[in-house]
Formats: C-alpha cells, sequence, structure tokens
C-alpha cells in the first residue's frame, strides 16, 4: 500500500459541493492499494502511520505522533499514487489494486483506523472529490508498505 501523509492545520474533503468529511490539526492520508495488497499490509501501515513521530514537541523538534498530540485523520483513497510515469506523458494506473479491491481494502484501512484512533474522518471511494488542506510546515511524508515476498532469499 502506498500512503503520502500531509500534516495539516486543517483539511476537508467535499464532494459535489458537500462537505463530507473534515478535520483540523492532523493528518491527511492519502491512500493506494496496489494489488498484491492485503488486510495485514493496511493493518501494518495504519500501525507506521499513527506512530510515526512528525509533529512537533516543546522544542520545535519532530517527535510526537497523531496520537501523542490528539490530531486528527482525514483519510482519502488515492489511485493515482501508484501512477507510472517511466515512459510517455500520460501515466498508467495499472500499479493500482482494481476498484473491488482497492475499495475492500479502503474500507478496510478506515474501519481499522476508527478502532485504533478517536478522530477518523475520509472522503468517498471513487468520487470526483475536492480536497482543500493547510499543509502544516510543510510536511509531507511519503509511506510504502509492500507485503512479505512469497520469494525465497
Amino acid at each position: 500500500m502506498i500512503a503520502l501523509l500531509q500534516r495539516v492545520s486543517e483539511a476537508r474533503v467535499v464532494i459535489a459541493g458537500e462537505t463530507v468529511g473534515e478535520i483540523g490539526a492532523g493528518l491527511l492520508v492519502l491512500v493506494c492499494a496496489e494489488p498484491d495488497d492485503n488486510e495485514a499490509v493496511g493493518e501494518k501501515l495504519l500501525s507506521k502511520i499513527l506512530k510515526l513521530r512528525i509533529f512537533s514537541d516543546d522544542q520545535g523538534k519532530m517527535n510526537r505522533s497523531v496520537q501523542d498530540v490528539g490530531g486528527g485523520l482525514l483519510i482519502v483513497s488515492q489511485f493515482t499514487l501508484a501512477a507510472d510515469t517511466r515512459s510517455g506523458n500520460r501515466p498508467g494506473f495499472t500499479g493500482a489494486a482494481p476498484p473491488a479491491l482497492g475499495e475492500a481494502l479502503y474500507d478496510d484501512f478506515v474501519e481499522k483506523a476508527r478502532a485504533a484512533h478517536p478522530e477518523v474522518q475520509t472522503g468517498r471511494f471513487g468520487a470526483d472529490m475536492r480536497v482543500h488542506l493547510v499543509n502544516d510546515g510543510p510536511v509531507t511524508i511519503p509511506l510504502r508498505m509492500a507485503p512479505p515476498s512469497s520469494s525465497p532469499l
């Protein structure tokens, strides 16, 4: 799974003029499932996101997690994170999971996030969304969690 984290002072998702998810300070999490991903990969990625120390402590050092600061999570599906731009000028998206798998893994990721964190908001899988955010820092962190290799080492 691929995630792009943005530390925000505020963020919201709007669909057809309606705000469907909104947080104050916290993390905007753009997430993309890949074809070989499974629920365990999502769980491992979520654990990393919740513990990642990218919020400032009293000395101004990035030493606190979203859980430490009581920040919100705004989780948005984003298949374009799997874009292949190696050839030509039009990205390919075959690196993203097929829609049914992508939606199932996104839903599972959100469900686990809600069980582990008090404030979780979302976009809507497959919708044409407008994401508004104020990036704090700016701090933007890419993460990729690969499934365990099935090939012998």
